[in-house]
């Protein structure tokens, strides 16, 4: 899975989010609990596990991600990105500062 190179570079700490429901407005981020905070070396092979996911046949459901994570620079102001993962459809969505629109899905 390709991330964003230059925020993949950047970020500091990841939190992963267990989305509640769908952003209420574009651009917003998905709702719900963090359940945990990744700093340092954990970053480091989130993200590295995230981009070694292997490419799968996409499939249609609506798109109903459980889960999110969001990566932040060292300023902890907005995040860089968050990718959003739905297990039914095989499909994830970026968004944020870093994303460039090619990235989205």
């Amino acid at each position: 899975m390709q991330l964003p190179a230059e925020a993949v570079a950047a970020t500091e700490l990841i939190e992963v989010v267990r989305i509640s429901a769908l952003p209420t407005e574009r651009g917003a981020p998905y709702p719900g609990r963090t359940v945990a905070h990744w700093a340092g070396s954990e970053v480091a092979d989130a993200l590295a596990l995230i981009q070694n996911l292997p490419g799968s046949e996409q499939h249609r459901c609506g798109f109903s991600p459980g889960w999110s994570l969001r990566a932040y620079e060292d300023s902890l102001d907005l995040a860089l990105f968050e990718a959003a993962f739905c297990f039914r459809c095989h499909e994830v969505r970026m968004r944020g500062t870093a994303v460039p629109p090619a990235l989205g899905t």
